[in-house]
């Protein structure tokens, strides 16, 4: 005679009940409520002060910031020797226009006004990356540009003209 516990052994049921409990338990931890109601954001800041024991004020984020972004459009000009940088650097803070500066400067393929296109993160150097992103979209009159920025390349001078 064949014994019941040997075709239904208790130990799934008992292992399927911890589950439950388990399960049960995590719910509560995470918090009662709707998963799906939007929970209460709060504002991004650039500093926190200490006025108290227990309250604290922040200090917004102004307009001026940047938002992330994963992509810019970007605008440079290579230059090996580090005098040559510092001249085409020179000739675009008196105004001249960006694009005639790499025309004349710049010893890259992208010589045709310097453009590099729309470039992700990751697909850059480091340093040159970190100037990229830190820099805001402008244009090429009026360009918003980098400090020199030294990569294995050469030196470089940066100007974005998007961001997304």
């Amino acid at each position: 005679m064949i014994r019941s516990s040997y075709i239904n052994p208790p130990w799934p049921r008992r292992q399927l009940t911890l589950a439950k409990r388990n399960l049960a338990a995590r719910k509560e931890k995470i918090g009662k409520g709707n998963p799906r109601k939007k929970q209460k954001r709060i504002p991004r800041c650039d500093s926190i002060k200490s006025s108290g024991r227990h309250e604290y004020s922040y200090i917004p984020q102004g307009k001026n910031t940047l938002k992330a972004a994963t992509a810019v459009n970007v605008r440079h000009i290579l230059c090996e020797k580090h005098s040559k940088a510092t001249e085409a650097l020179a000739k675009i803070q008196e105004g001249v226009a960006f694009n005639k500066v790499a025309q004349e400067y710049s010893e890259d393929k992208a010589k045709a006004g310097g453009s590099l296109g729309w470039m992700t993160r990751g697909s850059m150097v480091g340093p040159f990356q970190d100037a990229a992103f830190a820099l805001a979209p402008s244009t090429i009159d009026k360009p918003v540009i980098s400090s020199l920025v030294k990569t294995n390349f050469g030196y470089h001078i940066i100007m974005v003209e998007g961001r997304r």
